[in-house]
């Protein structure tokens, strides 16, 4: 197994460093005793960024703040003067959107562009580790098992979501190429991406605006309490995702595109994860009927087109991990545990009551 030699003689930056994910880069970066620069949309906001304060406290580690913005261009260059290694994780994960290219695509694409025409610039950086998605490699799950080898590898790429359709998606295929076509036309640093399927655990910071905490909460507050659709996903603690990108960051011969999940689980296998642990909460037992999510679905949310229903309820999800495991040198918790301990802090935290 590969192991990281760590180089905390030079500063890094994590982009929307108070990020679900971030959040757990920024940690174990500062357990390791680098200086973290961690840009921000506002440093001066003490409630997003209190929880990373701490966290440089309780380390030996140090963190600076930096204003930047994702559709500015050179916002990030003050953050990534001295830097050697760029984490850029920035990008809107939300399901809730009105106008997907100025709320999705616009932020995921040009940030990426802003950011890496910013390492172009900064003679300092050597390598950036990007945060993308298995979605990038795949847009509807009945692609997975159509793939040349049965299942999703890192060769793969979505060439069926769009503006219309799966367009969060669409937006993370669409910043991952805007991101190698920037970095094919230079020599100096290198690119290393992370594609993570659904990322699930416990959040760092005490007000979490990730989605999967939206999906999760369904699950357990009784939303979902008379079904829940045969979707099947891949699923990965965020504690190995940080672990990913901090090795593909300083694992020499870390290259490409990286899948990173430990199993695919369907959403009652989620549900039955979580009741193993928490039998009071008003989970789901069963699955709809496909037949019943394909009518009534366009009517509860414009996400379930007949079109996804047919080609996303009720198929398999397959990917391959192995080549993370093996050039990352990852090993994975068991998902049980990670979506038991995501539940707990949304207890803890007043966002679901038990």
């Amino acid at each position: 197994m590969p192991n990281p030699i760590y180089d905390t003689s030079k500063p890094v930056l994590v982009t929307g460093a108070t990020g679900f994910l971030a959040g757990w880069i920024v940690k174990d970066l500062l357990e390791q005793g680098f200086t973290v620069h961690a840009a921000v949309r506002d440093p001066n906001n003490k409630d997003k960024v209190a929880h990373l304060e701490k966290l440089a406290d309780a380390s030996s580690g140090n963190i600076k703040f930096f204003k930047a913005d994702l559709l500015q261009d050179g916002s990030y260059e003050e953050a990534m003067q001295g830097c050697g290694i760029v984490f850029h994780t920035a990008s809107p994960f939300i399901s809730n959107f009105k106008d997907p290219q100025k709320e999705l695509v616009d932020p995921a694409v040009n940030g990426t562009r802003t950011v890496l025409n910013s390492a172009n610039k900064i003679e300092s950086v050597t390598r950036v580790v990007l945060t993308s998605s298995c979605v990038a490699i795949y847009g509807h799950a009945s692609e997975t098992t159509k793939a040349p080898t049965g299942k999703l590898t890192e060769a793969e790429w979505n060439n069926s979501s769009s503006l219309t359709e799966n367009p969060y998606s669409y937006s993370k295929t669409m910043a991952e190429k805007a991101a190698w076509k920037i970095a094919d036309a230079q020599s100096r640093w290198k690119l290393v991406v992370i594609n993570p399927a659904l990322i699930s655990g416990p959040s760092l910071s005490g007000s979490p605006t990730s989605d999967v905490f939206s999906i999760f909460k369904q699950m357990a507050d009784g939303a979902m309490k008379s079904g829940v659709p045969h979707i099947e996903v891949g699923v990965v603690d965020v504690r190995d995702v940080s672990t990913a990108h901090i090795n593909a960051a300083f694992i020499d011969n870390a290259n490409g595109r990286n899948i990173v999940f430990n199993r695919s689980m369907s959403f009652l296998d989620i549900c039955n994860a979580i009741g193993e642990k928490r039998s009071d909460l008003p989970l789901p037992s069963r699955e709809m009927p496909k037949w019943l999510i394909w009518l009534v679905g366009p009517m509860v949310n414009s996400a379930f087109s007949r079109n996804w229903v047919s080609l996303n309820v009720g198929h398999a999800w397959r990917g391959d991990n192995s080549k993370a495991v093996r050039e990352l040198g990852l090993t994975y918790m068991p998902v049980e545990k990670s979506v038991q301990d995501m539940v707990q802090n949304m207890t803890d935290l007043g966002l679901i009551k038990g």
